[in-house]
């Protein structure tokens, strides 16, 4: 009996944990989750009805302003939360809540400082709102109060530079945020901070509840010879030679469910490089963006070795694992004689194709192809273990080794992995390729800054192609290596970054700084390329003066704030924690540390009752329901469902207890 009892006892445990009604403390505490709507009409589920995007593009900064619009179309008093994505490279600097003609500017806190203020105000009735970094590219919103037939209306300010690369500029705007694999360690360890990992999702192919529009106007200052979006459908008009507004074609049929990606050349395939002053009040700052010199052919190429890192989780099911098989198909195929390689497919779990590498042989490359087209996707996204199996393979010397790790990036594991890169990088170099619509852009670029190399990012079929070529051509010979900046006859200081990586791609070189004098000055960048060393002037004197609106103060502290904070392990971005809130307070910044809170001082909520409410998120475009699925769904509150198991389970052990009773009165009575 006391068998049956603990069967059906762990029966009952099961049951309850797979509808979701496990306690915080259990292991799927991070998990997301797919969203179940309760039919509350009393319930506005959805608050955040619309985002609207507005950006300028000046030479080479992007003044990006944001502006949701939150409303509570129910009948009882909500306080909302939104978790949305940005730029890793935002410097987010400005916050504004609306209610009818009531404006509040947002105030930068201690972040700790800013939760309470916001909770003590949520209390006490009054509209609230929120903005907490989770990641660099992560932000969670919370509005407070929002009362039935309030319209909220939450405006964000940021600043980006865009760099080139091949000539060509991009910027990105991120519209949602994929769902994030949590390991076991992680679940263990109770990280801080995860829990907005724990977030519902809307089933792939459902209806998007939020609107979104966004709107670029261009002013390069040089000739545009094309602009384009491969992303979505956009008309582009030309007002002057130089300048063009873009906008959606029909953003109506736009479910914000992938990134808005602009791409821009120059006249003469020519790039904004050159020196940007700005005086302050307090400070001056520059900002140097040096072409680098053409790629020059060398005849000396060492033995080389490829590993490639092939995720194969289930938010890789389906359109992103059949384009990063025509992508490791095209790469592997197209290796030289010479090189070695081998193939690794993670999961939950890894396998290799081969215990080492093997020579690239036409049997071996058939053999590898065969192994990556024969997987299918599904399972979470061990990324950093299976990062540290193949850093572990046995290695030749004399050979130059790379790690190739194809993944759309949605793990939260993401500073181990920089760790383990940094901690590798004398013997190993990484590259990373993105594969997906909304690809976690922070694991991506993390990669590539802790690996010094660069970024690919495929985000259609039709792109692997020309993305591998490209990569090809990228690993042949760095263009410039042994890169020192120096400065004649000025005073430069806070020069950022402190030491610059090789290059490989034709990227320029970007460096921040504040500066006192530079009457007849020169910066002078070195190194060595192909054909030995390299030496490039840029005369002070024609430094293009901007305004303080063009924001190179928050370009410089962000910067700072990346080297600090944003690809180091948690340890050192604690150790630096003083300095990042210093950064953060002083130029007005949203960091790890630092949030902006905003509080409308009239109690519009004299109960300070309200109904919390995660908003649900899109599934990025391509990826399937698997990201989700599995032991991660969930289903309303325990209600009428846990109420039927349970009595249907003391039922169940009362007849059996009930049995066993009058099975042994019958023994009794028969030895009687």
């Amino acid at each position: 009996m006391r068998k049956q009892l603990a069967v059906m006892t762990l029966s009952l445990m099961i049951i309850m944990s797979g509808y979701g009604y496990c306690s915080e403390e259990t292991i799927d505490h991070l998990s997301p989750y797919f969203f179940v709507e309760e039919g509350d009409s009393n319930l506005d589920q959805f608050p955040l009805k619309s985002t609207e995007v507005t950006v300028n593009i000046s030479g080479v900064i992007a003044h990006v302003e944001v502006r949701q619009e939150y409303a509570n179309m129910g009948g009882q008093p909500i306080s909302g939360r939104y978790i949305f994505p940005g730029s890793t490279s935002a410097a987010v600097h400005g916050m504004t809540m609306t209610i009818g003609d009531r404006v509040t500017h947002a105030k930068i806190k201690e972040k700790e400082e800013a939760k309470q203020i916001f909770n003590t105000a949520k209390q006490q009735g009054k509209n609230a709102s929120l903005l907490e970094q989770k990641r660099p590219n992560v932000f969670q919103m919370e509005v407070a109060n929002v009362m039935p037939g309030d319209t909220i209306i939450i405006e964000l300010k940021y600043t980006e530079l865009l760099v080139p690369q091949d000539t060509v500029y991009e910027f990105v705007y991120p519209t949602v945020v994929g769902p994030r694999y949590v390991s076991g360690a992680e679940l263990k360890a109770a990280i801080p901070g995860q829990s907005w990992s724990k977030n519902p999702y809307l089933k792939a192919g459902s209806k998007p509840r939020t609107e979104f529009n966004i709107s670029v106007r261009l002013n390069t200052g040089i000739d545009l010879a094309a602009v384009g979006c491969k992303t979505h459908d956009t008309e582009v008009d030309f007002e002057a030679p130089s300048v063009a507004q873009i906008r959606l074609a029909n953003p109506v049929q736009f479910s914000g469910d992938r990134d808005f990606i602009l791409n821009y050349q120059l006249a003469g395939k020519e790039i904004n490089s050159g020196l940007i002053v700005q005086r302050g009040q307090k400070e001056n700052y520059f900002l140097l963006m040096a072409q680098p010199p053409d790629r020059v052919e060398s005849s000396i190429i060492p033995a080389r070795e490829y590993i490639f890192v092939v995720d194969v989780s289930g938010s890789m099911h389906g359109f992103p694992l059949d384009t990063a098989k025509k992508l490791l198909e095209n790469l592997i195929v197209n290796l030289d004689p010479t090189d070695s390689f081998n193939v690794m497919l993670f999961a939950g779990d890894s396998k290799m194709y081969a215990p080492q590498s093997v020579p690239a042989t036409p049997a071996h490359l058939q053999q590898a192809a065969r192994f990556i087209s024969d997987s299918e996707g599904g399972g979470g996204t061990e990324l950093l273990s299976a990062m540290k199996r193949a850093l572990k393979l046995p290695r030749k010397e004399g050979v130059s080794r790379s790690l190739v790790i194809v993944t759309d990036g949605y793990v939260s594991a993401e500073r181990e992995v920089f760790e383990a890169v940094s901690q590798n990088l004398h013997k190993t170099n990484v590259f990373a390729f993105g594969i997906g619509s909304s690809v976690n852009r922070y694991l991506i670029e993390g990669l590539a800054k802790s690996g010094q190399g660069d970024t690919f990012v495929v985000t259609k079929p039709e792109e692997a192609l020309p993305v591998a070529q490209r990569f090809r051509e990228y690993i042949q010979n760095p263009v410039l290596t042994d890169i020192e900046v120096g400065f004649e006859n000025i005073q430069a200081y806070d020069v950022e970054p402190l030491a610059i990586p090789d290059l490989f791609g034709s990227r320029p070189v970007i460096v921040f700084g504040k500066w006192r004098e530079a009457e007849d000055g020169t910066v002078v960048l070195t190194g060595t390329n192909g054909e030995g060393f390299f030496r490039q002037e840029i005369d002070w004197q024609g430094a293009v003066e901007r305004e303080a609106s063009e924001g190179l103060e928050y370009l410089w502290a962000r910067a700072r704030i990346s080297r600090l904070s944003d690809f180091q392990s948690r340890d050192a971005t604690n150790e630096n924690r003083e300095k990042i809130v210093e950064l953060g307070l002083s130029y007005n910044l949203l960091t790890k540390f630092t949030s902006f809170v905003a509080v409308d001082e009239i109690i519009r909520n004299p109960s300070g009752q309200s109904q919390d409410v995660k908003q649900p998120l899109t599934l990025p475009k391509g990826v399937s329901n698997l990201a989700v699925g599995g032991g991660m769904n969930k289903v309303p509150e325990p209600g009428l469902i846990t109420l039927v198991l349970l009595g249907t389970a003391l039922l169940l052990i009362g007849w059996l207890q009930r049995k066993d009773e009058r099975k042994k009165k019958a023994q009794w009575q028969g030895r009687k």
